[in-house]
């Protein structure tokens, strides 16, 4: 049995095997009748394999990727198009390039808030419940 990891969207679960080599990112993809027939599994496989082909670089070598679409792909590939399956792809593999670098999401999503956004977040991360007017330690 492989092991790897996996990150999962609303549209989309993406996960990523290393395989040692120094071969480029192969993709592999489920797109099951959850989806849609067979014209709306083929649309979502087309833009899940143009999307890949231009987020791939991210990825480094020697890795295997499969993508397991769910049913919300289908409506994001209808109302998005290539943007909008590359923009799901990317935020996946942005997730795992954080797991990667050994990040987690919560300290990456603080560091994108502003100082006093940040600190209010940290505040109720703690457990420790809001009061109006009062500092904290």
């Amino acid at each position: 049995m492989r092991s790897g990891r996996s990150h999962g969207g609303k549209e989309f679960v993406l996960y990523l095997f290393p395989r040692g080599t120094d071969d480029r990112a192969r993709l592999g993809m489920s797109v099951s009748r959850k989806v849609g027939g067979a014209v709306d599994r083929n649309r979502v496989k087309r833009l899940v394999r143009e999307a890949f082909d231009a987020e791939s670089g991210r990825l480094p070598q020697g890795t295997d990727v499969v993508v397991i679409a769910r049913p919300a792909a289908r409506d994001l590939a209808e109302r998005e198009g290539l943007a909008g399956v590359r923009r799901a792809l990317g935020e996946l593999l942005a997730k795992a390039e954080g797991a990667r670098d050994g990040g987690d999401e919560g300290s990456q999503a603080a560091a994108k808030l502003g100082a006093g956004q940040a600190a209010a977040a940290g505040e109720l991360a703690s457990g420790a419940p809001p009061v109006a007017g009062v500092q904290g330690p």
